[in-house]
Parts: C-alpha cells; sequence; structure tokens
C-alpha cells in the first residue's frame, strides 16, 4: 500500500541530518523511478538527490521539511505505481576494456574458470547502475555474472588508477580517478566516466545500462 502523507507517511520517509529527508523505496526498481521523477520535478529547495539500493536520500538546505515530505511521499506512490521502464530507456553505454589487469588470473582460479571464460563472462551480460558512492561517479553495476562474484582484495591496494575496471563481490565498476581500492583489477578503459566539467559530471547514473567490450591495448 502506498503511504500518503498524514497516513504512515513518517515510516517510509525520515529526517536525515539537519537538511536531509531519506526515502525507504524497498528496492533498487522504485529508487530508480523516484530518482527520474525527483530530476524532472525538482522540488524546491532540493540540491542533491542520492538514490540506493532501497532508499534516495534527498538533501535540501533551508527547505520546510513538512512540506518536502509531502511532496516525496506522493512521489514515492507515483514511482511505486508506474510501469517498469523499457529496457535501455535510460541508454546503454558501451565500455571498451583493455583485459590485462592484475587481478584477472586471480578471478580465474577464484572462479575456477579460464581467464578467457572471464572476460567472456564479464562482457557478455548487461549491467545497470544501481547507485553512485565510495568516491564520486564511482558507479556500483549490478547483474554481474554470478560466476564472477569473488571477494574483495584482503589488502586494499593504495592507489587503483583512473578507468580501471575491477568486479568485488556481485558488483563490477569503472574507477572514476584515482584513489585507494580492494576490488579486483581486471582490465582498464579510456573512457572517462567523471568528467567536472559535463553535466551531468557522471556518465554512468543511476539506471544507465551497461556493457563492457573487449579490445586490444
Amino acid at each position: 500500500m502506498t503511504s500518503r502523507p498524514g497516513s504512515g507517511d513518517r515510516a517510509v520517509v525520515r529526517r536525515a541530518g539537519e537538511s536531509a529527508l531519506l526515502v525507504e523505496t524497498g528496492s533498487l526498481e522504485v529508487s530508480h523511478r523516484l530518482d527520474a521523477l525527483l530530476r524532472e520535478r525538482r522540488p524546491a529547495g532540493v540540491t542533491e538527490i542520492v538514490p540506493g539500493p532501497a532508499t534516495v536520500l534527498v538533501v535540501a538546505p533551508g527547505a520546510d521539511p513538512a512540506a518536502l515530505r509531502a511532496r516525496l511521499s506522493l512521489l514515492l506512490g507515483t514511482a511505486r505505481d508506474a510501469a517498469p521502464a523499457p529496457s535501455g530507456a535510460r541508454g546503454t553505454v558501451t565500455v571498451p576494456v583493455v583485459y590485462d589487469g592484475p587481478d584477472l588470473a586471480d578471478v580465474a582460479e577464484l572462479s575456477g574458470l579460464p581467464v578467457r571464460e572471464v572476460v567472456e563472462r564479464h562482457t557478455g551480460v548487461e549491467l545497470v547502475v544501481g547507485w553512485l558512492g565510495f568516491a564520486p561517479g564511482f558507479a556500483y553495476l549490478t547483474g554481474l555474472d554470478p560466476a564472477l562474484h569473488v571477494p574483495r582484495l584482503s589488502t586494499p591496494r593504495t592507489s587503483v588508477p583512473a578507468g580501471a575496471v575491477a568486479i568485488a563481490g556481485p558488483y563490477s565498476a569503472v574507477y572514476p580517478a584515482a584513489s585507494p581500492g580492494g576490488w579486483r583489477l581486471l582490465g582498464r578503459s579510456s573512457l572517462t566516466v567523471w568528467d567536472t566539467a559535463a553535466d551531468p559530471p557522471a556518465l554512468l547514473t543511476p539506471g544507465t545500462r551497461v556493457r563492457f567490450r573487449a579490445v586490444r591495448g
């Protein structure tokens, strides 16, 4: 049942710190729908929208919390009732990858697959950006082949280069900038996924579909 203002909406729209509200969507799909609705019909005062696996954080310094809560409850109802977006509604980004990463052989050993099949399974599925986190532009890609679900490194690297293509657990990612990291590196891409001069700066936004394509180095 969709929550409406004055009828239990406080159970799904909560205060989060001084200037934000956290909307409990219950699923990644509804988070993506609510994220899209908020960007199309951005309420007054909203400065940041951060979708997650089952929540959407809405940052709105100076906004009227009661009015914003009511607005979010209505939009959540719309997001829950909406039909699923057609495949590719937000477009598909193809990421070229040179599969020569330092952890490729280890992933093959952990998964019990030959290196060639690791690459084939990584390029053989369409993934979806679930949410951004860890660092600006760092997109968690969902839908990874279960055979490639391997643990993070026991000791993270002090520096991973921008463009590194990695996997950890059920997710894959492209490092948007050089940073420490514990994901297992399969290869590298020349594609820029974070550009502060672009609008939006993140190429891989929640709901975007992604395919990896093997290329020669």
